[in-house]
């Protein structure tokens, strides 16, 4: 009986080295003769440095307790006590394994199997275990044999003599060696049929890839052939049979348990096929008959077992078709749903432990791996290994997945992996669940060398491990690009020069030579980033083919990855992120705008990489003017504060061309915008918020350089035309006024004075010379036109309007809307103008025949010289002019009455004017629909042409381009201009109705 002291003694030390019972391990201890072994330091500190010190104590004494007698007893406790790799390895599998507890309980001889410690013993490999399974007799011995081998891999795995993937490894090894004996055994009891018949075992699933579990189905196919003499259907019922026996040897129970299932339920038509077929049955299945998911199953198929020649046979005739499996209709959605369906089927109790198969999980990882594997490895030889982590390394040296992903993955998959190795090591049973006790999460957490707080490190890790790999999996696994990849031609994924040059003709390329240079600048070499461009060019071909031009679309993409070839993001981006490889290919061949806007401000292909659009949606005019009064204040002076205001301008032009494109022209995963109104009041309300914004950041520069933060004047802007209606067009003018007020105390000439060097400087500051598209300020719509002051007080606006203001001048300030400045100011300024635009009692005779005589010398005047005003956007008939002329008549009329009218823009005034009965709901219909094909048309002149225009262009590559902007094929261009003739033809009817009174 051990005295007080001491145990008290003991307990506390119990504790210290991490005994949950500490009273049960004193009681155990007490048992252990000789005493010196029960206060051996090294050997509780050894036992407190498993994963269950009071299970793997238990394990030991039941161990001694079995040995045979008092010597074989010594043996034990001295190797325990003396050898340290032996104990670490004893111990360490005692406490992480109660079935192998229980092994060792049952063969009390069999601990010795751990005393080797060589280093050819840390990698086993089959012939090894076939040399240790080489004396079994019978199933019984073979479940012996097994268990001593697993012992031997489980002591080395939870010492960490081998790593997760190592593991794995040797139990697919061990699984081989199994299934060679188990095919011996069976052969020896029926001889008669082995003489009959040539029967290989193809492994599959994870023991195929090794990478098994502890405890898992071994996936099998069995292949047969009669020997020469032999009847095929006599050597096929043979080589059933002894499949069915070697099956029945693993599977079944017996006084020693069992090893595992053996499942050939991978076979072709399943259960419901024959279990043995002839390599030409298994390959016309497959080449008629067999799913997706059969061929990547097929991914990992090796010969394990049974005649070498047969199953390599098998191997060389398959394998080609899984490398085409890719190119079936729907592949990659295919696999994408029966992933999908994995999730569903899950239990909902169980979705939320499960390592395997729920959301983060094992599954994640595998499924995203084969699926680029299946894609891209059709053309690349060296993604085709059946083992996961190998496969993805592969991935990451091809520029298929980024450095930093693949490398999250492998760490979260060997962690995962290990958390499933421990669940199963611990009663050898079949699980991929999380456990939810307390004891059985700290075992797990200690296991994995989590000694700190186990259990709540060990869920938080796990957690975070799950997460990584849902991003991932989702980034990669339904990456737009794959199925672009997929539908590619075989051998298109990585072309070769002539295959180049062939597929450049085919799909339209005017100059395959120029083109076929940019690729080999773009992808020859060794370099990640020429391996990432032979990744994308292929794909990226095919959608430059399906623009206009082509060839302007490779040369811009050349230049553009020039320009970011060092900058790690950009491929990145391309490969990894949502949409933004097609987007940019859309963009890069739509025309000279976009690209050029790309190639002043490169790092703006970050904005199309966003999968849900985000990074194309319009920044509003408040946000973008934070951001450019934010420059100005860090410039040193006007000049660079406006070169920064120019800069935001640049980059926020680039993402309204491009989402203009992306919604006109379309995508694999964005379609063209079914509501073209509504991209053409995005793309005018887009501009004509940049330009109000940079004008406010172009007058804070100016006042700060010459007035510190206050003019000695209020001063406004106020937006006229297109840009206080908001439909600025991307090459449109500036139409403003120029408004300001003396402040209290300041001279009125010196008020004037200061105000007509702002005008002065902020004209002269926009007007530099620069590449990017021109921001002009024009003022000719203010009083008395050019001869007429540039700014004006509010009392001189007030008094002009009162006096001399013409019907022209009410027409103008229709559009009139404060744009930047003093907001009071503009405020008051629009209170002075309303009356005037919208007059009481409405127009008089005279005033409307004065607008009708104002708009048809308009377009005398300024139509060009042998243009077609059919065709003329914004003067011909039923154009732009005539559309909004026609809205403005309507608003001088009733705009006092009618509140809807009084707006700036052409869209809402139109529809209220419907909605008040000035028109029928046809004749708005038509003006719309005529108001938005102009205005669609100067859009698609200035993205194609990169300068602005009111006519189709004459060339037939531009006015290709026109037409694929507005949604006409190849071709179609007549189309096109016929369906705008009829169009404007209609719209003018109208016109000829209510503006010209019919």
């Amino acid at each position: 009986m051990t005295a007080p002291g001491r145990r008290s003694s003991t307990f506390t030390r119990l504790l210290r080295h991490g005994f949950t019972d500490p009273s049960a391990a004193e009681r155990l201890l007490d048992g252990v003769e000789p005493a010196a072994v029960r206060d051996d330091p090294v050997l509780l500190e050894a036992l407190g440095g498993t994963a269950d010190p009071d299970l793997a104590l238990h394990g030991l004494v039941r161990l001694l307790e079995a040995q045979d007698g008092p010597t074989d007893r010594q043996e034990l406790l001295d190797t325990v006590t003396a050898a340290k790799p032996l104990r670490d390895r004893l111990l360490g599998v005692l406490g992480a394994s109660a079935a192998l507890g229980d092994h060792l309980a049952r063969h009390a001889g069999d601990w010795r199997a751990l005393v080797t410690y060589e280093p050819q013993d840390l990698h086993r490999g089959v012939a090894e275990f076939e040399r240790q399974l080489a004396e079994v007799t019978d199933p019984v011995s073979l479940r012996v044999g097994y268990r001593r081998c697993l012992l031997s891999i489980a002591a080395r795995d939870v010492c960490g003599t081998i790593d997760v993937a190592e593991t794995a490894a040797e139990l697919a090894d061990l699984a081989t060696a199994t299934l060679r004996a188990a095919l011996r055994l069976a052969e020896a009891g029926a001889p008669e049929d082995a003489e009959v018949c040539r029967l290989a075992v193809i492994a599959m699933g994870k023991c195929g890839g090794q990478e098994l579990n502890y405890v898992s189905d071994v996936d099998v196919i069995f292949v047969g052939e009669a020997v020469e003499g032999t009847e095929e259907a006599v050597a096929l019922r043979a080589a059933t049979r002894l499949a069915s026996h070697m099956m029945r040897i693993c599977s079944e129970t017996t006084v020693e348990g069992s090893i595992w299932p053996v499942d050939a339920n991978l076979r072709p038509e399943g259960r419901n096929g024959p279990l043995v077929r002839t390599l030409s049955s298994h390959l016309a299945y497959y080449q008629r008959w067999a799913k997706t998911w059969e061929f990547q199953a097929l991914l990992k198929a090796r010969p394990v077992a049974g005649d070498p020649g047969l199953g390599d046979a098998y191997v060389e005739a398959l394998q080609p078709l899984v490398w085409q499996a890719a190119e079936r209709e729907n592949f990659v959605a295919d696999v994408q749903k029966m992933r999908r369906r994995v999730v569903e089927n899950i239990p909902p109790a169980e979705v939320d432990r499960q390592l395997k198969l729920g959301p983060g999980g094992l599954r994640d990882v595998e499924f995203a791996v084969q699926l680029l594997q299946l894609v891209h490895g059709r053309d690349d030889a060296s993604l085709r290994s059946g083992t996961t982590l190998d496969a993805l390394t592969a991935l990451a040296a091809g520029g298929y997945v980024g450095r930093v992903d693949a490398a999250q993955l492998d760490e979260a998959y060997r962690f995962l992996r290990s958390m499933e190795h421990r669940i199963q090591l611990h009663r050898l049973r079949r699980t991929h669940l999380v456990p939810e006790e307390e004891a059985d999460l700290r075992r797990l957490g200690r296991s994995l060398g989590l000694r700190t707080d186990p259990v709540a490190t060990l869920l938080r890790e796990w957690r975070r491990h799950a997460s990584v790999v849902r991003r991932l999996h989702e980034k990669l696994f339904y990456r737009p690009l794959l199925d672009a990849v997929a539908q590619l031609a075989p051998g298109e994924a990585r072309l070769s020069a002539e295959a180049a040059r062939e597929r450049l003709v085919a799909l339209g390329y005017a100059d395959p030579a120029a083109a076929l240079r940019h690729l080999e600048a773009l992808a020859s070499g060794v370099t990640r980033k020429a391996a990432i461009q032979r990744t994308l060019l292929p794909v990226l071909l095919g959608w430059f083919a399906d623009s206009a031009d082509p060839d302007a679309g490779l040369l811009n993409f050349r230049n553009v990855s020039d320009a970011l070839g060092k900058t790690p993001w950009y491929l990145r981006l391309l490969r990894d992120e949502g949409a933004a490889a097609e987007n940019l290919a859309r963009v890069l061949s739509a025309g000279r705008l976009a690209p050029d806007l790309l190639m002043r401000a490169p790092e703006a292909v970050a904005l199309l990489g966003d999968g849900d659009g985000a990074g194309l949606a319009p920044r509003g005019r408040v946000q973008l003017e934070q951001e450019i009064l934010a420059a100005v204040r860090r410039a040193d002076d006007a000049g660079q504060a406006v070169t920064a205001a120019r800069g935001v301008r640049r980059r926020e032009l680039f993402r309204t061309a491009a989402a203009d494109i992306v919604g006109s022209y379309g995508t694999e995963a964005q379609p063209a915008e079914a509501d073209q109104g509504a991209l053409v009041d995005r793309v005018g309300g887009a501009v004509s918020d940049l330009t109000a914004a940079t004008l406010a950041g172009t007058l804070r520069a100016v006042t700060r350089a010459g007035w510190g933060e206050v003019l000695p004047t209020r001063f406004a802007v106020i937006g006229m035309g297109r840009f206080g209606g908001h439909e600025l067009g991307y090459g449109s003018d500036a139409d403003v006024l120029f408004v300001h007020e003396p402040r209290d105390g300041v001279d009125e000439r010196e008020a004037g004075e200061a105000a007509n060097k702002v005008v002065a400087e902020m004209r002269r500051l926009l007007a530099l010379p620069s590449a990017d598209p021109p921001l002009l300020i024009d003022a000719d719509l203010r009083p008395e036109g050019k001869s007429g002051p540039l700014v004006r007080t509010l009392k001189s606006y007030e008094a002009y309007y009162r006096r001399w203001s013409l019907t022209w001048e009410s027409h103008a300030l229709l559009r009139a809307e404060p744009v930047a400045g003093d907001a009071d100011l503009g405020r008051r300024f629009i209170e002075l103008v309303d009356p005037l635009r919208y007059p009481a009692g409405g127009l008089g005779d005279d005033a409307v025949r004065e607008i009708r005589r104002l708009k048809a010398r308009m377009e005398s005047e300024r139509l060009p010289r042998g243009a077609d005003p059919k065709l003329h956007a914004k003067l011909g008939p039923g154009g732009l002019s005539d559309v909004e002329w026609t809205v403005q008549l309507l608003q001088l009329q009733h705009g006092c009455e009618v509140a809807g009218l009084r707006t700036t823009r052409t869209r809402e005034a139109l529809a209220a004017a419907r909605e008040a009965g000035l028109l029928t709901e046809e004749q708005a219909g038509i003006l719309d629909e005529a108001w938005v094909l102009a205005t669609r048309v100067r859009n698609a002149v200035m993205l194609v042409r990169g300068r602005a225009g009111d006519t189709f262009p004459s060339e037939r590559r531009e006015l290709a381009a026109v037409g694929r902007y507005l949604g006409y094929g190849p071709g179609h261009a007549g189309d096109m201009l016929d369906g705008y003739r009829r169009t404007a033809r209609r719209s003018r009817t109208v016109v000829e109705e209510l503006f010209y009174g019919g």
